[in-house]
């Protein structure tokens, strides 16, 4: 059965129960077609070793998409906003963004904005108290990262309303297969994006900010040498800041709070053992990965085992195969929040690694740890829905009972962070 549904596998024709529960079918290519080829000459990787091999090697496994996107997208905003975006460039190009990228978001800086979350987080549990019902997306994991990117960038409180609705767009024309309205959408998105930003970007030109923490501040003045972001540069990855930053922390706050509902002993040991939790935001990251799929293009020859992959191979990493693969985590399939040793791939690996990723976990232990304080005995109103995209994981709409009350024997005193019971 396993081999049937390797052999069948292809990424542009998915069944209907994949966006559910894609781990069986990535079990399955991991065991019988590791390498799959598909019909379009691509290869699809779902061991952790190999996925390291290519994060490693960035002058073989390329991530430049210059041409790749523009057989995709055409001559369009989209093409020109993933192609100029830090993660789809190589050296030196890539080094230089990430540098004034991270300047602002090294462990210092993002330590010194636990307060301000904190402050967040407690005002949006504020919000939730005494109501029946909430949507935990809407009204909780999706409005975090938005005002922490919101306040990266120095975007007006007032002009947040509709960044969210343009992340989804533009990372959604990501999907392996693009439709017509999904390209329509996310062309407008960046249209809509652009306009805004030239606005933004010409007023504090006329009033900068303190570039320790003000990161558009700090792309418009550069190193401090004389290489400055071109507009084209500056635009779009003021763009991918604010998208990447939204999507990938969303999802994983949302991904880890329904997870804790199928998987109460985990809950358990977290009422009982708060200071697990940063262990538990890495099997978060492992066991539900917010971005399941990741991109490169070979520029010479190279070997897999047996398969040899000639130059301008496109390569699909799939990190959420990866992120359960036996040989290198025990019982993947279980959720174990007291897991250790846990390198995941969640964030990528090598020089590519996410450059947000100290920030996206703080906002994470802050959010999961405060909403279980608050709300121990949660529970899902109806069905959650999954947002139906392969590259990211995560929930589009969750209806949730904010419950205060613990259930009497709920805390149990014999518990592991394996059980579902």
């Amino acid at each position: 059965m396993a081999r049937a549904i390797a052999a069948r596998f292809d990424l542009m024709e998915l069944p209907a129960d994949f966006y559910d529960d894609p781990y069986p079918y990535y079990d399955a290519l991991r065991s019988h077609e590791p390498i799959k080829r598909f019909a379009d000459g691509s290869y699809f990787l779902t061991r952790y070793e190999d996925l390291i091999r290519v994060y490693r090697d960035t002058k073989t496994f390329s991530s430049d998409k210059s041409k790749e996107f523009g057989r995709k997208f055409g001559d369009s905003p989209l093409r020109d906003h993933h192609t100029s975006s830090l993660v789809f460039r190589d050296p030196p190009v890539h080094t230089r963004l990430r540098r004034l990228i991270g300047g602002a978001l090294t462990p210092r800086h993002v330590a010194a904005m636990e307060t301000g979350l904190v402050a967040l987080v407690e005002r949006l549990l504020d919000s939730i108290a005494g109501r029946e019902t909430i949507d935990l997306i809407d009204d909780f994991a999706g409005a975090i990262p938005v005002e922490i990117i919101g306040n990266l960038l120095r975007v007006p409180h007032e002009d947040r309303g509709p960044l969210r609705g343009w992340s989804l767009a533009i990372l959604g024309a990501l999907e392996p297969s693009l439709g017509m309205e999904a390209a329509a959408r996310g062309n407008a998105a960046v249209s809509d994006m652009l306009e805004y930003l030239r606005g933004l970007i010409a007023e504090r030109r006329r009033h900068l900010g303190d570039p320790e923490t003000d990161v558009l501040s700090r792309l418009i003045l550069g190193d401090g040498g004389d290489e400055r972001l071109d507009a084209k540069d500056l635009l779009h990855n003021c763009i991918f800041i604010l998208n990447a930053g939204h999507e990938t922390t969303t999802n994983l706050i949302g991904n880890a709070l329904v997870s804790l509902v199928a998987w109460p002993c985990a809950r358990r040991i977290l009422l009982r053992t708060p200071e697990a939790i940063e262990s538990a935001v890495e099997e978060f990251l492992r066991f539900e990965s917010s971005n399941q799929l990741g991109n490169r293009i070979t520029t010479r020859p190279v070997r897999f085992g047996e398969v040899e992959m000639p130059p301008e191979t496109r390569i699909w990493l799939c990190i959420g195969a990866a992120n359960r693969d036996p040989l290198k985590f025990p019982d993947p399939d279980r959720l174990d929040v007291l897991r250790s040793p846990n390198r995941h791939l969640a964030f990528g690996s090598g020089p590519h690694q996410c450059v947000g990723l100290t920030l996206g976990r703080l906002e994470a232990r802050v959010a999961i740890s405060r909403f279980l304080q608050r709300f121990p005995g949660y529970e899902l109103a109806a069905p959650a829905t999954r947002g139906g995209r392969v590259r990211f994981r995560g929930y589009l709409h969750v209806p949730c009972r904010p419950r205060a009350d613990r259930r009497p024997g709920w805390i149990g005193e014999n518990s592991d962070g394996g059980s579902r019971s």
